[in-house]
């Protein structure tokens, strides 16, 4: 299934320039440049309010968005920087970059974790302990996944889910490199700590063995 991807809206900027920029900052407007994509760059404004409330959701370095320009075609976009105000670390000038379907890309990848009562060790007490909800795949701009599926049937206590272990979604692939755990199955606490119990050794059976060594 394909990612729905999160508007952006903006409004084309008339007139370039410190000028220009330091107008639209006036009027609570953030001033951008959209290039790439085999057309001209695009001078451009975006709301503050909007845009400070998409970096403060995170991931807005890494997140493909649908620019809407009134006038101009929707276009897809990825932020290649974001310059802010040195003192009050606000945003001041973005830059973003057009994109077509066949661009390879970067972005996190939500997981989900299905089958939840097929995993005998979910229930036996285990707990599922996700070390990775998010995965940074590379992907065509055009096939970006919703997420990634991790089926849990036959899960045991003690398992460890790795990437290798996943199956991605078509020319969708890792930025890492090395097989890195996604999740594993932990015993509950109560079992956890009943078998070190049973692993430590009783005093009297050391003080025995102590004896008998002497």
């Amino acid at each position: 299934m394909a990612k729905e991807i999160p508007d952006l809206v903006a409004t084309a900027r008339t007139g370039t320039g410190k000028g220009a920029a330091r107008q639209a900052r006036r009027e609570n407007l953030v001033p951008g440049i959209v290039y790439g994509g085999g057309a001209d760059p695009l001078p451009i404004n975006l709301p503050y309010n909007a845009l400070i409330k998409k970096l403060k959701a995170g991931r807005f370095l890494s997140t493909l968005f649908n620019l809407k320009v009134e006038g101009q075609d929707d276009v897809r976009v990825i932020c290649r920087s974001v310059q802010r105000d040195v003192v009050r670390d606000l945003p001041t000038h973005v830059d973003l970059l057009r994109l077509r379907r066949t661009t390879r890309i970067s972005l996190y990848i939500h997981v989900e974790f299905e089958n939840h009562k097929d995993a005998p060790g979910i229930k036996r007490g285990g707990v599922l302990t996700v070390v990775r909800p998010e995965v940074e795949l590379n992907v065509l701009a055009g096939e970006i996944p919703e997420q990634i599926v991790v089926d849990l049937t036959g899960k045991q206590i003690g398992d460890v889910i790795h990437i290798s272990d996943v199956t991605l979604p078509s020319g969708a692939k890792p930025t890492i490199d090395r097989d890195f755990v996604i999740a594993n199955i932990s015993a509950p606490s109560k079992l956890a700590a009943a078998a070190e119990e049973e692993a430590e050794p009783a005093a009297d059976e050391v003080e025995a063995t102590e004896q008998t060594d002497a």
